[in-house]
């Protein structure tokens, strides 16, 4: 996974996923405009091993978050990327800089399905849990990155067992997807969300801090 070679950075012709735009508006008589990226809304789940007592969740190589960290680092190192060819970038870091732990997420871009097919879905492919809607416990819907796209997330909780885990997880391969289930024991879940030397997303710390004060107490798990 943390083997990343060959990094180059271009300028980005067309997309499946994102589409930047700017939206013109009259604000208290004052006209402004502000751009920003129509994407896909998403989805995510928090489950709980109660065969292992832990909480699953995935680790896997974010390339916004490697650049990000390449920039943060050694500034400017992104300038000039508008080019028509992709320009090689220099210096580059380890792969590990690029790595997240978050939780199982999907996008919202198929048609047809609920949100809950999705996360049933995304359960299977990325950690190998077999669900169906009734599993599920719809925890909160909220906006992410709200000064660049906007979008919705909604989240889901729902308890496994060993029992339901019939695959190996990972994602798709045919989607280029690379992805480690990453088992959290329960005893150790604090300590995860307070350790900022570990990257992560904002959901994950979300998602085990509703876990512990939510789920915990009732289950007799603290």
């Amino acid at each position: 996974m943390e083997r990343i070679e060959g990094v180059a950075v271009g300028r980005c012709a067309s997309s499946s996923y994102m589409r930047p735009l700017t939206l013109h508006y009259r604000q208290n008589g004052v006209q402004k405009s502000w751009d920003f990226m129509k994407t896909h809304d998403s989805v995510t789940i928090l489950l709980f091993n109660s065969s292992q007592r832990s909480l699953v969740l995935v680790k896997q190589f974010r390339p916004a978050v490697y650049a990000g960290e390449v920039e943060r680092r050694f500034p400017g190192s992104l300038a000039d990327v508008d080019l028509d060819q992709p320009r090689e970038l220099q210096p580059t870091l380890p792969g590990s800089a690029g790595v997240t732990v978050e939780l199982c997420a999907g996008l919202v871009d198929q048609p047809g399905l609920s949100l809950e097919e999705v996360v049933c879905k995304e359960a299977w492919e990325e950690c190998g849990y077999r669900l169906v809607p009734s599993d599920l416990h719809q925890v909160s819907t909220y906006r992410s990155g709200v000064g660049l796209t906007g979008s919705r997330q909604t989240m889901f909780y729902a308890e496994v067992t060993d029992a339901q885990r019939g695959g190996p997880g990972g994602g798709l391969v045919e989607e280029g997807e690379l992805i480690e289930v990453v088992h959290l024991p329960l005893d150790s879940a604090q300590a995860f969300v307070d350790n900022t030397d570990i990257p992560k997303t904002l959901g994950v710390i979300f998602g085990i801090s509703w876990f512990l004060s939510q789920v915990a107490p009732r289950l007799n798990l603290q």
